[in-house]
């Protein structure tokens, strides 16, 4: 097996965790039982080493298409020979009866649709990033995965053949004939090890596995009926999306990838569902982006409550609201936490896998956590001031917390910090810290005057008035006729076009003006824009890692937003707007998902699917859609 595009993968889950299924019908990333849980399946970072578990058609000439069930997340991945069609069916089940019987499981349906084909089936664990051995025991209905920590079952009718590293079955369809397989964490029943025992099948019994049958073929005959309420569920989930716009499937496509991403028993969103996946081929930006930031907040709770899901938004709400009631020992937030809600991400390199294509180090965990992130009180703030005017009042106690938390702004904004790309060269003056200091003042002032809250107002007050001029005067660089990335700098850099976004300027002041053109020119003359997507930053410059990056997808849909918001006195800015939009659509893989970034050839790079850029979508289609009304 090859290095598959990373668009070439479609996702699925179970707001637990997710599984990336390859159009070649393999799952090359399965992490279990939660989304920051070691991974069983991981070729995606080492085709040699990371295991996988595929099931495709044994001919040459194949074709491969994928696409969901209408408004839900089941994945079919159909393969098209000159003599065939098949497909298969992938999903986590979802729904009350699913919950009921703690069904966390991973099915694949296997469907011919017209002549015969023969079928390999491979599984292939490598337990916690194939760092550890596992023993195989093959049943009557499939086979036991055992390693020190996880043991799963791979269920199924067919007979299977074990190897060193897993096992694979050859199998036949004809027409109108399915297959199911279910993979679920399970002991070894005591028939099981039993027929294993009299060598029938295998020897390899892990002692520990003694729990009482679970019916295998129960598994198979409810996996087929919890499809059906799976569509249902996701179905009656998104008939709560309120957007009806011109964009309405890819930004239902979008809020049915954030409900994946979320973290069902704490309502925490990651950030992404996988880790490693480079920047740049080959290079050293290689991250984890499964935990939570709160700089996604104010993004997170402004798109649920946009398009009309408030539950999600309030149990994210709750996830943040737990967060201020542990500040760190000085009293600041820390900038990203587990989805459980824990402060210690300890960064670690994955030495025994090569990376996607080569791309090293490997890395886990996430040293970030240390670093000095001052704008996520403004997003912070920014998120709690939506949701109590969209959602539901913040309580008082929530508020007493809030404003130790911004007097700590009050007394901190002039430190230098590392900034919103998290660059590892050292601190500086970013302006888009002293910006989200503004907001967290700013939304302070108007939710203590809204709920009538005691606050400092007078000090508040002065203090935002302090950084609102210091931007100004620091933040401009009048040679560039533009803001820039920190004081003093001649960097651009595309945090700038959130100004108009958050109010802190209006769409058309004369220097948002300036800095939008500024910025929408070619790298080559100074700008951010290539083709219509944007870099975060001026190509080229330190941040303290090696090689190079793509565009970056949610710096595209900013401008865009940035271009709309101006082009409502502007028609050819609005114009400008919708075409890098519907541009910025053509990107996304076959399933309507983005990574992080896009590369010179358009590809898909960093991690996959990415919440922020689909956030960012549906914040520009609305907004988009909105002025493209107004002006008839």
């Amino acid at each position: 097996m090859d290095y598959q595009p990373i668009e070439n993968y479609g996702i699925i889950g179970n707001m637990r965790t997710t599984a990336l299924v390859g159009q070649n019908g393999s799952i090359d990333w399965f992490c279990f039982p939660n989304h920051d849980s070691p991974s069983v399946f991981a070729s995606l970072l080492d085709r040699h080493k990371g295991g996988y578990f595929q099931i495709a058609p044994q001919m040459a000439d194949l074709k491969y298409k994928q696409f969901y069930y209408p408004s839900t997340n089941v994945l079919v991945t159909r393969f098209l020979s000159p003599v065939g069609v098949a497909e298969i069916i992938d999903f986590m089940p979802v729904g009350s009866a699913a919950q009921a019987q703690d069904c966390r499981w991973l099915v694949r349906q296997v469907r011919m649709i017209r002549c015969q084909m023969t079928f390999r089936l491979t599984c292939y664990p490598a337990f916690n990033y194939a760092r550890d051995r596992h023993t195989t025991t093959l049943t009557h209905n499939g086979a036991y995965f055992q390693s020190p920590d996880l043991s799963l079952k791979l269920v199924t009718d067919i007979p299977l053949q074990q190897d060193d590293r897993g096992v694979w079955a050859d199998f036949e369809l004809e027409p109108e004939q399915s297959m199911t397989f279910v993979l679920r964490q399970a002991q070894m029943s005591s028939e099981d090890a039993s027929s294993s025992s009299s060598g029938n099948i295998s020897n390899n019994i892990p002692g520990n596995l003694t729990e009482n049958g679970s019916g295998d073929e129960k598994t198979l005959t409810l996996a087929s009926q919890l499809m059906d309420e799976t569509v249902s569920y996701w179905r009656r989930w998104l008939s709560k999306c309120i957007y009806k716009g011109r964009w309405r499937e890819v930004v239902e496509r979008s809020a049915l990838v954030l409900k994946l991403l979320t973290y069902e028993p704490t309502g925490a969103i990651v950030a992404a569902p996988t880790c490693g996946l480079p920047e740049d081929i080959g290079g050293e930006r290689n991250w984890d982006y499964r935990y939570t930031w709160i700089r996604d907040a104010a993004f997170t709770v402004y798109g649920f409550l946009r398009i009309g899901f408030t539950q999600e938004a309030a149990q994210f709400m709750k996830w943040l609201s737990d967060r201020c009631y542990a500040p760190k020992p000085t009293g600041s937030l820390q900038l990203v936490y587990s989805i459980e809600g824990h402060s210690q991400l300890d960064e670690e390199v994955l030495d025994h896998l090569s990376g996607y294509r080569d791309s090293y180090p490997v890395r886990i965990g996430n040293s970030a956590y240390h670093q000095l992130q001052l704008d996520i009180y403004g997003e912070l703030m920014d998120a709690v001031y939506l949701y109590n005017k969209y959602g539901s009042p913040i309580s008082y106690d929530l508020w007493c917390r809030l404003r130790q938390i911004l007097d700590w702004v009050c007394d901190n904004w002039q430190r230098d910090d590392e900034g919103i790309w998290e660059p590892r060269d050292g601190r500086k003056p970013i302006v888009y810290l002293k910006l989200m200091c503004w907001v967290a003042l700013d939304r302070g002032l108007r939710l203590a005057d809204k709920r009538s809250f005691p606050a400092e107002r007078d000090y508040w007050v002065k203090v935002r008035d302090q950084i609102y001029e210091s931007i100004m005067v620091q933040g401009w660089n009048e040679e560039l006729e533009s803001f820039v990335q920190y004081y003093g700098s001649d960097v651009l850099d595309a945090s700038s076009l959130i100004m108009p976004l958050v109010f802190f300027l209006a769409p058309n002041d004369p220097r948002m003006l300036q800095t939008i053109d500024a910025i929408n020119r070619p790298p080559e003359v100074g700008g951010l824009v290539a083709n219509n997507l944007v870099y975060r930053y001026s190509p080229g410059q330190g941040d303290g890692l090696s090689g190079s990056e793509g565009t970056f997808n949610l710096c595209t849909f900013w401008l865009v937003e940035a271009l709309t918001r101006a082009g409502r006195q502007d028609p050819q800015r609005l114009d400008k707007a919708r075409l890098m939009f519907e541009e910025m659509l053509s990107y996304a893989n076959p399933l309507g998902l983005y990574s992080e970034e896009i590369g010179v050839s358009g590809e898909e790079l960093g991690n996959y699917p990415q919440a922020f850029t689909h956030l960012a979508l549906i914040s520009a289609a609305w907004n988009l859609d909105k002025a493209l009304d107004e002006v008839g």
